[in-house]
Formats: structure tokens, C-alpha cells, sequence
């Protein structure tokens, strides 16, 4: 009734076939007594020839009509080889108006992406025509049944988990579901499957896996979508931390292969203790493309008169930066200042000499020594990053970052994967005055009940491990803490008494009891993966209807209000 083709299905081999189309007015084109329309739906474009004005009646752009007509081959000088469908045009012998459209648009649907982001999101139903923002979904799509026919390959199985569920710290703010048959009662919406899919394992599936819905309260970033987001979880019992790292390495290379257009490292993946990344890169999430290295010169400044550098850790970062102007040098110091460093040193090896604001504090012998221990070159600039212990990595990050971009040293060829391990369990917090979990609440300390038990939680290591791929966080998974008795140790040192923990996490706790087997697992994040093989920078134009940046659902009015009998039915008064 409405069509025999897509509009991206016609070629040279169905001229002179008589079809029917049914789609979008691209444009319309007057051309003195015949028109051209391009007609659009999600396969393609195809143009139609109309001799009878009567036909565009009430038509403009992005109306739905359907046309009738015959496939016709296009005039030589007419050919358009950008399309597929570009040899061929359908002369209309009819044309109904199904759709009409209002004559102004918010936007131009071509130009949507150059629109400001609130119209865009308003008016989504618009911009998901845009052909760019849906092969985003389309990729999405393929993207996510690749996963799960990957994940059965490797015998995982499906199980859906609740969303309306009890409220747990796991680390950030849950959303709260008022219940109508119990007053004052709340469920909460799932941050994570996490304790369904360890109670799976009690329960003895060994392989589990879903394409998970999960909801965490958290302010947007350019890789993080507030409200909701989808990973793939998934958890195997009798498993070790290598047992997971290995099917993460062939699912995520898989779909990297298949679907990215750059080229994906092969496993496997590099394995970077916690301490060494934040060390060498400044950070947990290391962006491997980029080839600079961060190295640890406290040692050598141990013995340097110069106050600024004094009882503080100073890091370095050797870079070519012959050829450049004295501007490029001052503005690395002007992007130091702008991200709250104190300045930035630097000295450069010129003719066998170390040149440079630092250079004069150096004796001859500091000078010979820093030119052999760093393998320094001619035309080699060598960077110094000081500060407090706790900020000395994060801006020796921020620069190496930053020298990459500016060098143009990023391989922007490729997919660099990296494994993030040993992260410490525990972390002081000054303004609790007590240690609190750095990672997963539920993993397994390194050295198990004696590790626990030891002087010093700050050096206890977790089995804890994030993946990462070209400085993105994909995923994070821990072998699990499967002992009752570890697990009240460990939430002891984090300041949960026993009460409490069978009161936040009963389930478990009590689980735990009853037979658990050893188990462990991951949660690459869908989204972020979307937004790399897409080449996107913002995670909402991989997503169908995003919230924006500040939670809001602009297109439904979300958050809304409700009216008195919803609240009353929910027992909740609005303050």
C-alpha cells in the first residue's frame, strides 16, 4: 500500500520498473516546468521527477508522501556518483500527501549537529533524522547484538535483573521510587546490577551476562550521560582476575575490528599496576597513543638548591620540541597556570648545553648526570612538574596531555586498550577522619583476612581492574569478595559495623552463608563504547533520547510535576 522499495534500494537494474516510495521530503527543486524532489528514509535518498505541479499541493520539506512512478535511468550530465541511487530517478505519476509538515522548521535537519543543543533536544524526533546522528543508533544497534551473540559464543547466559530495588552505597546518589502499598517506603532505582548478579553465582549460574540498565544520580559529562546509561555485565563463578581480563580482551577486540575504523591493539592488553599508571601517565584512565612518559626525579632534586622544588616530588617529561617558538614555551606555562599549578620549569638540551630557567641551579656534574639518566637529545626539552603528593601526578597528566596534543604526538590511527590493576582497597578521607572503599565495596583484598588484618589498610590492594581504551574509561570488575568474614572485615575498616552491614547488604552477607563459590566480573559501559567507534566526543549522540546536561528530558518535560492524587497515592508531600 504505501511501498515496494526503500528510497536507498533502486539501481541501474530496476529501470523501467513501475514502484512505489514512501518517505521524507528531503528538497524540493524547480527547475522551469518540471520539479525535483529527493525523497529520504533511514536506507537512502532517491529523486523524483514531477511534470505536474498539482502534485506538490500542501508538500514541503520533511512532509511524508508517497510516490508512484517509474524507475528511469538519469541523463548523462545528471549522474550523481556520491549515491548509490544516484544513476537512476522515478518519474512520479502520483503523489499522496501522508504526513503533512508545518512550513517553519526549528532547524535544518541537515544542519541539526551546528544547532544549539537544547532545540536539538527538544525537537529530538528532528535531529534523529539527521543521517549522521542515526547511523549513531544504527550502530548502536549492531553493536549490541554483536555483544550478545559474542557473549553466548563464549556460553554466557541472559538474565534480566530487577529495577525496582532497595537502596545500597555504591557510590553515588540512587533514585528513589515511592511505594504506594507501603507508606514511607522506598525502592531504588539499580546503580548496577552488582548484587543480583554475585546472588546469581550463589545461585549457581556460572556465566552470566545482560545488557544492563543502570541508574546513578550524578552530574553530566562529556562521557557520562546523567540518569541512565547501559554496560555489559557480566559475571563467571570459579573464576580468577585473568579468567575476565581474557573475555573482556576478545569481546572488546571483536567489536572494535568489526565495527571501528580505526585499528584495535591485539591482546592482549596491557597490564599497568595502579601505582606505575598514575606514575608514568598522571592517571588511572592512560591514553597509551600518546608516547610521553612521566618519570619520578625527586631523587635527583634530593640534593638541588632550589626552594621551589624543595621536600616536594618533582616529575618530568622529556619531549622534542625543537623548531618551536619561545610563544610555545609560554604558553605551556600558561596552560600550567590555567589548570592551578604554580608554574612549570623547564630546561632544553641546545648545543650540548641545558638551557633554560631551571639550568642555573644545576651543577656542571647535576647537568651531566640529568642528560645521561634521562637519555637526553639535541633539541629535547625536558619539563618539571612539583607540587603537593597529592596533586603532583594529576597535573604531570594534565601536561603530558597537553605536550601530546600540541606536538601532535596522539596516533589518532588507532585503538590502544590498557588494563588498570592493583588498586588500592582503601583511602583516607580527611573530612570523614576514617578510611573509606576506593573502588568496589565488594572485591577481594589482595592477601585476603590477613591483608585486612595487617597495620596499614592504605597498602592493602584490591583485585580490582578498569579497562581502558584511548584514555577512556570503558569498564570496571573486581574478583568478588565471596567470604562472609573477609567482607565484614573489610566494611569494618571502612566504619560499617556488622549491624549495619547485614542491613545495607543483607542479602548477600547472608548469601554468603550458604555455599558462594569464588567468582568475578566486568562491565564495559555501551555508551562510551558507542561514542569511541562512533568518533563522537559527546556520549548524548550515541544515545536515541538523552537527557541534557543538567537531567532534564526537554522533549517530554522531564522532571515534571505530578499532580496532589499522584502524591497522595505515593504518601509523599511536597515541602
Amino acid at each position: 500500500m504505501y511501498r515496494t522499495h526503500l528510497c536507498g534500494e533502486l539501481r541501474q537494474a530496476d529501470i523501467g520498473r513501475e514502484v512505489r516510495l514512501s518517505g521524507w521530503v528531503e528538497s524540493i527543486r524547480d527547475h522551469g516546468g518540471v520539479k525535483f524532489m529527493d525523497l529520504r528514509d533511514g536506507s537512502g535518498v532517491t529523486q523524483i521527477v514531477l511534470h505536474d505541479d498539482a502534485m506538490l499541493r500542501g508538500v514541503n520539506r520533511e512532509a511524508v508522501v508517497s510516490v508512484a512512478g517509474s524507475v528511469r535511468a538519469r541523463s548523462e550530465d545528471t549522474v550523481n556518483p556520491k549515491r548509490y541511487t544516484g544513476y537512476i530517478e522515478v518519474y512520479a505519476d502520483s503523489l499522496d500527501l501522508l504526513g503533512a509538515c508545518r512550513n517553519m522548521l526549528p532547524f535544518e535537519i541537515a544542519e541539526s549537529r551546528q544547532t544549539r543543543e537544547d532545540v536539538r533536544l527538544k525537537y529530538r524526533y528532528l535531529d534523529l533524522r539527521n543521517p549522521e546522528i542515526r547511523r549513531n543508533i544504527e550502530l548502536r544497534a549492531r553493536v549490541v547484538s554483536f555483544l550478545r551473540a559474542r557473549m553466548e559464543r563464549l556460553g554466557f547466559l541472559e538474565i534480566q535483573t530487577p529495577i525496582l530495588t532497595a537502596s545500597s552505597p555504591e557510590g553515588a546518589r540512587d533514585y528513589l521510587v515511592p511505594s504506594r502499598k507501603h507508606s514511607g517506603r522506598f525502592y531504588a532505582l539499580p546503580q548496577a546490577p552488582q548484587q543480583f548478579k554475585q546472588l546469581l553465582m550463589v545461585a549457581g549460574f556460572d556465566k552470566y551476562y545482560q545488557i544492563a540498565p543502570c541508574f546513578r544520580d550524578e552530574d553530566a559529562r562529556g562521557d557520562r550521560s546523567p540518569g541512565e546509561f547501559y554496560q555489559l555485565d557480566f559475571e563467571m563463578a570459579f573464576a580468577e582476575q585473568e579468567d575476565v581480563l581474557r573475555v573482556a580482551e576478545e569481546v572488546l577486540f571483536g567489536v572494535f575490528r568489526q565495527f571501528g575504523e580505526k585499528r584495535p591493539a591485539s591482546p592482549p592488553f596491557p597490564r599497568i599496576p595502579y601505582a606505575d599508571a598514575m606514575l608514568r601517565y598522571g592517571t588511572d584512565k592512560p591514553d597509551l597513543r600518546n608516547p610521553l612518559v612521566i618519570r619520578d626525579l625527586t631523587g635527583f632534586f634530593s640534593d638541588v638548591e632550589f626552594p621551589l622544588f624543595k621536600g616536594k616530588p618533582v616529575r618530568g617529561i622529556t619531549a622534542d620540541c625543537s623548531g618551536r617558538p619561545r610563544s610555545f614555551f609560554d604558553a605551556s606555562l600558561k596552560y600550567a597556570l590555567d589548570v592551578g599549578m604554580k608554574g612549570l620549569g623547564y630546561v632544553t638540551l641546545s648545543d650540548g648545553q641545558l638551557k633554560g630557567p631551571i639550568g642555573k641551579f644545576l651543577t656542571d656534574d647535576k647537568r651531566r648526570t640529568l642528560i645521561e639518566e634521562q637519555e637526553l637529545r639535541e633539541g629535547e626539552t625536558l619539563f618539571f612538574i612539583c607540587d603537593a603528593p597529592g596533586d603532583v601526578d594529576r597535573f604531570s597528566g594534565e601536561i603530558r596531555t597537553w605536550l601530546g596534543e600540541k606536538l601532535g604526538l596522539i596516533d589518532e590511527s588507532r585503538y590502544a586498550f590498557c588494563f588498570i590493576v592493583d588498586f588500592p582497597m582503601f583511602g583516607w578521607n580527611p573530612e570523614t577522619g576514617g578510611y573509606e572503599f576506593t573502588h568496589n565495596p565488594f572485591s577481594m583484598p589482595q592477601g585476603g583476612l590477613d591483608a585486612l588484618n595487617g597495620e596499614n589498610p592504605e597498602r592493602i590492594l584490591a583485585w580490582q581492574y578498569d579497562v581502558v581504551c584511548n584514555g577512556v574509561e570503558l569498564s570496571s570488575g573486581a574478583v568478588r569478595n565471596h567470604s562472609p568474614e573477609i567482607m565484614k572485615r573489610a566494611f569494618e575498616l571502612a566504619g560499617y559495623s556488622e549491624e549495619e552491614l547485614e542491613q545495607k547488604f543483607g542479602a548477600m552477607y547472608t548469601a554468603f552463608q550458604y555455599g558462594a563459590p569464588p567468582h568475578a566480573g566486568m562491565a564495559p559501559g555501551i555508551d562510551r563504547m558507542i561514542m569511541l567507534l562512533a568518533g563522537e566526543d559527546a556520549i548524548r549522540d550515541v544515545i536515541a533520547f538523552p537527557l541534557n546536561g543538567n537531567a532534564q528530558d526537554l522533549m517530554l518535560g522531564a522532571p515534571g510535576e505530578v499532580t496532589a492524587r499522584q502524591l497522595r497515592e505515593a504518601n509523599i508531600r511536597v515541602l
